[in-house]
């Protein structure tokens, strides 16, 4: 057999090779009944053989299943295809539990069809989204909280996605300081479909790689193999993990894990989070050799690149860019991607429609949690980008006022301005871009 060629690192002096697996971590994150002082001295430590057995006992037990519905009922959400909402569990939530466990214990338990529904996405395009029911999110937020360590354990550091600690910011930041370390050329990939396309019985043999406990394994493959239910239509899907469900990012993230170690065993830099990445290198024909392997990786394994927008890029003109986590990269400089202002320009004027009910003070409170949340994220953009958002945002308010008030008109008027000037909405409570970034920027 030939010797296998090693290539020349990439990484700057001083930089830990993106191949090295991370220093051991502060387990703070992980839920305490479940990963005792022992089983995270395991954690650290390496158990016998790689694989973890016996975890579904610790899944089911009762402090586990509380503390998952803890976390269930924090982030709210819609009640699946059995009509229960979190209200409605919370006014009998021991009884419900004391059920769940029993069901767990005996075998009984199957999940319900994931209820399907579509989230405006821009102009006449949507995007689906599985609404599981409350107990079948309980189980799922318990196998996570018993999986995720152990995945974690063997996650790269080039893996920013879903990670407790970790962000859409730091990964930005990781591209920047490649960017900077003089690696220019990108390969901007794209997993088309991912979620939808993942492989079912390659994932769940992925997960068996690090668990051995059929039990468990058979429960992930029930949550893998539920229906889908739409309006009238009910189906199995063949592949794929349900967007919006618990457990989706996760084994998502899994599945991905050995492509990220291939790419980094090969000496090339790859900047992840979940299905959107990057690879920094630093010449044409080094990014070429990155792509034709991420090609052959993802043929391999079921998946498929999108043909128009996984292309190499020259990062460092700044008349070609890249896109990554909702910003555009190019000549050396973030700026918020035309698509993410187009997303918040869709959402608004769902919100803010001509001839919709509610009152001006009902409408600003949907508003509002909008505006702060992209702030956070975008917060370093552009002045010039928070006046415009801000400009669109009262013109949509007056335009629904104008119709209320049975004024003619559809366009812009001075006397618009003058009956609802920007301090009329101020006083309403309006949460303004420019007005943040300004008390941002004297904080820092």
């Amino acid at each position: 057999m030939p010797q296998e060629q090693t290539r020349p690192s990439p990484v700057p002096s001083g930089a830990k090779p993106e191949g090295e697996t991370q220093a051991p971590q502060p387990w703070t994150w992980v839920e305490a009944s479940i990963w005792t002082e022992r089983m995270l001295a395991a954690l650290e430590n390496g158990v016998t053989g790689g694989r973890w057995y016996s975890l579904m006992d610790k899944m089911r037990a009762p402090r586990t299943l509380a503390a998952a519905w803890k976390r269930v009922a924090a982030n709210k959400g819609a009640a699946g295809v059995d009509g229960i909402s979190i209200a409605r569990f919370k006014a009998r939530a021991s009884h419900y539990l004391a059920e769940l466990e029993r069901d767990l214990c005996e075998g009984r338990y199957q999940p319900l069809p994931v209820r399907r529904v579509h989230i405006p996405k821009g102009r006449g395009q949507t995007r689906p989204l599985g609404i599981s029911a409350v107990k079948d999110r309980i189980v799922q937020a318990a196998v996570k909280m018993v999986l995720e360590p152990i995945f974690a354990r063997d996650f790269l550091p080039c893996n920013y996605g879903f990670r407790p600690g970790r962000g859409c910011k730091d990964a930005l930041r990781e591209v920047d300081r490649w960017l900077k370390a003089g690696y220019p050329w990108v390969v901007d990939v794209d997993l088309e479909q991912y979620f939808d396309s993942i492989p079912k019985a390659p994932l769940l043999a992925r997960v068996a790689d690090k668990v051995n406990d059929g039990t468990l394994l058979a429960l992930l493959q029930r949550f893998l193999d539920q229906d889908i239910l739409e309006g009238m239509r009910q189906w199995t899907p063949l592949t794929g993990v349900p967007q919006g469900s618990v457990l989706s990012p996760l084994l998502s993230n899994w599945y991905l894990h050995p492509l990220d170690r291939v790419v980094s065993h090969a000496g090339h830099v790859i900047v992840r989070y979940c299905d959107d990445l990057v690879l920094l290198c630093r010449t044409q024909v080094d990014a070429e050799a990155a792509l034709a392997l991420v090609q052959t990786w993802t043929a391999q394994h079921g998946l498929r690149l999108h043909p128009e927008k996984t292309r190499l890029v020259d990062g460092s003109q700044g008349s070609n860019g890249f896109d990554f986590l909702g910003y555009r990269c190019a000549g050396g400089r973030r700026h918020v991607r035309p698509k993410s202002l187009k997303g918040l320009r869709d959402k608004i004027r769902h919100h803010t429609g001509r001839t919709r009910s509610g009152s001006l003070a009902q409408i600003i409170a949907e508003l509002n949690p909008l505006l702060r949340g992209w702030f956070g994220y975008f917060k370093h953009a552009r002045f010039t980008t928070f006046r415009d958002i801000d400009g669109f945002v009262r013109r949509r308010l007056r335009a629904l006022l104008r119709k209320r008030a049975k004024r003619p008109g559809f366009g812009r008027t001075p006397k618009d301005h003058q009956r609802w000037p920007n301090a009329f909405f101020a006083a309403q409570g309006l949460f303004t871009l420019h007005e943040a970034y300004g008390r941002a920027r004297q904080s820092r």
